[in-house]
């Protein structure tokens, strides 16, 4: 009889845990906007910060469908100081930068990879250009000014669109 529940046991758990390890996670439906998607990610909290600071906030939560290329807290960490200090205390400036990172439209990694051709120009909400394309296997955010960025992170979903980690601020 012990021999009987053990060997039950033992065809449950290994049942169990297949099903675990062979199952492909679906992706999570969004529950907020890209504004509340970003605000819940530890990576993106100097963003999040950015853009209440910018007052663009509302903006952000229109019903879009909205891409931003997110910058990470490292890319935030990599202005200098005071240029920070500078941009936080001028609103206008910063959301003139922020806006340079968001497009309209939704382009999730698959859109992405079907627009390069070896490139893709995107327009973002204030009509500055974006340019997308691959350099060494990454890739690669080129603002109209020549700032480089490049990608780590793909398709955060939100409410009305997606969010593309970068690891640079796009800055003029």
């Amino acid at each position: 009889m012990k021999k009987a529940i053990l060997t039950f046991v033992a065809i449950v758990a290994i049942g169990i845990s297949s099903n675990k390890l062979f199952a492909q996670a679906a992706p999570a439906a969004p529950t907020g906007d890209l504004v509340v998607t970003l605000s819940a990610n530890p990576d993106y909290e100097a963003l999040a910060l950015a853009i209440r600071a910018a007052n663009i906030g509302a903006a952000l939560k229109a019903t879009g469908p909205f891409t931003i290329f997110a910058p990470t807290n490292v890319a935030f960490s990599n202005i200098s100081s005071d240029k920070l200090d500078e941009l936080m205390k001028d609103p206008a400036k910063l959301a003139t930068i922020l806006r340079g990172h968001v497009v309209e439209g939704k382009y999730d990694k698959a859109a992405i990879l079907k627009a390069l051709t070896p490139t893709a120009t995107l327009k973002t909400i204030d009509g500055q250009t974006l340019t997308l394309g691959v350099n060494e296997k990454h890739l690669e955010v080129t603002d109209s000014q020549g700032n480089k960025a490049k990608v780590v992170a793909f398709d955060m979903l939100g409410t009305n669109g997606v969010a593309i980690g970068i690891d640079a601020v796009l800055t003029k």
